[in-house]
Parts: structure tokens; sequence; C-alpha cells
């Protein structure tokens, strides 16, 4: 068994440059305006912990280009309490569901691709499929460096560990997009491998930060999105 550990403090200097990922985009934005394209499909982009829909706003910005009817959660700042937030993340996509008169398709950022898989667990009629960027799927919080965070708070991080184990009795039964990095400072990027049937894992270069901002992730979400393999 691999002995996870939380990303090392050299890590967390690279997170600010993953914003660098935005000048990428533009440059290259002509390749990025010919992945394949959405007919209108729902879809809905999860934030990571300590972020709203602020922070995916250019990422739903290239989904709605490309065709598709994008969503932010709408649930605010995204405090990290899976117990509290999956009720009222499975609320609003029933809701989004039933409006659309069809499964959406579910984008997560970091703990939102966790939100949003395990969304996907719970109602599957209501979700086509499933991307997550960074998403430590093995032991939540507990592989990163928001690990202290979480515990001041009064979380049992073990315990937390264990119930996401729990979960997997159910098995995912949508096809699931696990895009990941070694160049995560933040998520472990061996917490993002989830060995489920049905997920397939897609690995770049950018940071943390950056993965919301990747011309390389942009791909790969549009082609998930579509149902094709990545290039």
């Amino acid at each position: 068994m691999i002995d996870l550990q939380p990303p090392s403090r050299f890590g967390l200097f690279r997170e600010p440059f993953g914003i660098l990922e935005i000048p990428r985009l533009l440059w290259y934005a002509p390749g990025l305006a010919e992945q394949p394209k959405g007919d209108g499909e729902p879809v809905m982009v999860f934030p990571g912990y300590g972020a709203s829909d602020a922070s995916t706003t250019v990422l739903r910005a290239y989904l709605s280009y490309i065709g598709y009817a994008v969503n932010g959660w709408g649930l605010g700042t995204n405090m990290g309490d899976v117990r509290s937030l999956l009720p009222q993340v499975l609320e609003r996509l029933a809701a989004l569901t039933e409006e659309e008169g069809r499964p959406v398709r579910l984008v997560g950022w970091s703990l939102g691709g966790y939100l949003a898989r395990e969304a996907a667990r719970e109602r599957p009629q209501d979700v086509e499929c499933v991307v997550t960027l960074g998403s430590p799927v093995i032991g939540g919080p507990k592989y990163t460096t928001v690990a202290a965070r979480y515990r001041r708070r009064g979380f049992d991080l073990d315990a937390i560990e264990t119930a996401i184990a729990e979960r997997k009795r159910v098995a995912l039964k949508v096809p699931v997009t696990a895009i990941y990095s070694k160049n995560d400072g933040i998520v472990a990027w061996r917490a993002c491998i989830d060995e489920e049937a049905g997920v397939t894992h897609e690995e770049v270069g950018a940071t943390h930060i950056g993965l919301g901002f990747s011309p390389e992730v942009y791909v790969i979400v549009a082609r998930a999105l579509a149902g094709l393999q990545p290039e």
C-alpha cells in the first residue's frame, strides 16, 4: 500500500505560477476553439475548497463558448464540509435535471470534483459524466496542504478517510475522467488516482491552481464532455 503524504511545502511555492496558464489560454485559443462542440447540453461546474463560482469563471466561459449550457454550483463559497454540502448539491442537481429534461455533465475542481463524483454516485440517473481536476478522492483533505485547517475546525481526518472508502461500496455508474498533476502543490497527486471502474486518468503538467486555466486541461474537459477519449 502506498504511504500517502500531503505535498511538500516546496510545492506551494510553485502554485502562484499557475496563473501564468491564463496567457497560455490566449495563445492556444485557436486550437481550443476547434475542440468538440456541445449542443446546449447542461453542465454544472463546482469550485474547490475556499472558492466560489468566481474561481471557475474562465472555465465556464470556455464551456459556454463551445456550446454548453453552463451553470455554476450556486452555493457560495465551498467551505469544505462534505456532509452538509452534498445534500445541497443533490438538490441543485435534481432541480437542474428536471428543468433541462436530461442528465447533467459535471465538472469539479479539487474538492468540487469530489462532490461532483459523489453526486453522480448518489443520483446516476441525473448525471451524464463527471470530470475532476486535481480532486482528492482518497482521504479527502487528509493528503492535502489544507489538512491542518480541517483539524483546527475539529474534523477527524481519519474518520473522513474511512467514510470516503466506505462510500465506494456503491459503484459509480457514470464515466469519470480524473485529471491530475504531479506538479500539484496542494493535493497529493496519488490521492487523485481513483481505482474504481469506469474512471479514466489523465496526467497534465499544471499546478493545482493552474488546473483551472490550463489549455491542456480544457482540451481534455471538452473531449470528455463530448464523450471522446483524449487525443
